[in-house]
Formats: C-alpha cells, structure tokens, sequence
C-alpha cells in the first residue's frame, strides 16, 4: 500500500513560548478541520481545507494575536516549507511543509523569538538586529550585482522589501516571492553561502 503523503505543521506558543509541531497526512487534513493545541492548552492552530484553499488560523508570538492566513492547496500540500508571518513585525509564526526544512525554520524562529524576548523593555529599533540587516543587505546587493537574483518564470527583475526582521524579494514580472530571514548571526551565515538567489515563480513556458 502506498504510503500516505505528510505534512508537517509548526509554530511556537504565544503563551508558553515553547515550539508545537505536527505532522498529518495529506488524508487527516483533507477529511475534517485540524485543531493542532499546545500542549499547556493556551493556543491552537487550525486549518481547514476549502477546495483550492486552505485557511489557517494562527497563534503568533510576537503580537499575541491569532492570524488568519490562506494559500493556495497546491501550494500547501507541495511546497518543501510554506512560512507564514505577522504583518505587524515581520515574524514568521507557522511554517507548513516536509519535517527537514520546517524544523530548520522553527529552530531559527526560536532564536528570533529568543532574540525579540531580550529586546523587550529597550527601545525598539526599526530591525530586530540592526548589524544582521545590514549584514544580510550587504549580502545580497553583491549577489545583485552578479545578477544572481533570478525568478524559474525567466525574469531577472525583481524587487526588494525590508521588514522588521527579514526581506522579501518579488518577481517584478510574475509577482511570485521569496523571504529571506535577517535577524541571527545563523542568517547572514546562510546568505553568505549563497552565489544565487531564484525565486519559485511560474515556470518558464
């Protein structure tokens, strides 16, 4: 019998603080809504599959609001690692995807979120890490000036827009985009590994 395909779902608890993360088959969140609580029974993500969306309710740590999010079921049943984030701080607050790439997300969540608890009470910045950002920016103008952003639909054009604690990068021609975490030294690690950026667009032709 084929195996079942999974996913895996993650965020941390606003409440407790500690990570949640579950997997279910492609089967157990097609039959029925998913209600996926914290263990300490403060939070709770659901998601609810609607034809070609799926909606998805979403504790977040950073403003303390849950958020309601929906993408495509192509994208959420597909993609290696879907993030979702918080439009007030640029945070992510749940990923959905294959256990590899979403445990690696979370553990970097964790130390932003780590991050964000030690800045409470100080005056807040315009980023989570100032030298991070600049670090990452830095980063990524070179790899611009190679022309080494590009989109799978074909363009190298795109453009740039810098949160609280990551940066977007959007196909100028297909819209498509892609985050790139600025807020721990393990991101400007990542980025600086990297001689090419390509944006999961439309495929070309």
């Amino acid at each position: 019998m084929e195996e079942q395909s999974k996913r895996t779902l993650a965020y941390l608890c606003p409440s407790c603080h500690q990570s949640v993360a579950v997997e279910r088959t492609v089967f157990q969140l097609a039959a029925a809504a998913n209600e996926l609580p914290c263990p300490c029974g403060k939070s709770a993500l659901r998601v609810e599959m609607m034809g070609d969306r799926v909606r998805l309710t979403v504790p977040c740590l950073s403003c303390g609001r849950d958020h309601t999010v929906t993408c495509s079921t192509q994208a959420f049943l597909h993609q290696k690692v879907l993030a979702f984030s918080c439009a007030q701080s640029g945070l992510d607050c749940c990923y959905v995807g294959e256990e590899g790439p979403v445990f690696a997300a979370l553990q970097r969540l964790e130390a932003a979120a780590d991050k964000l608890e030690r800045a409470e009470g100080e005056e807040k910045g315009a980023f989570l890490d100032e030298l991070v950002m600049h670090e990452v920016l830095s980063e990524l103008k070179e790899i611009a000036q190679r022309d080494g952003i590009s989109c799978t639909c074909g363009s190298h054009r795109w453009k740039l827009q810098v949160n609280y604690s990551s940066i977007d990068l959007f196909c100028a021609d297909c819209g498509a985009a892609m985050r790139i975490p600025a807020a721990t030294d393990n991101d400007i690690d990542d980025i600086c590994c990297k001689t090419k950026l390509v944006i999961r667009g439309k495929k070309e032709g």
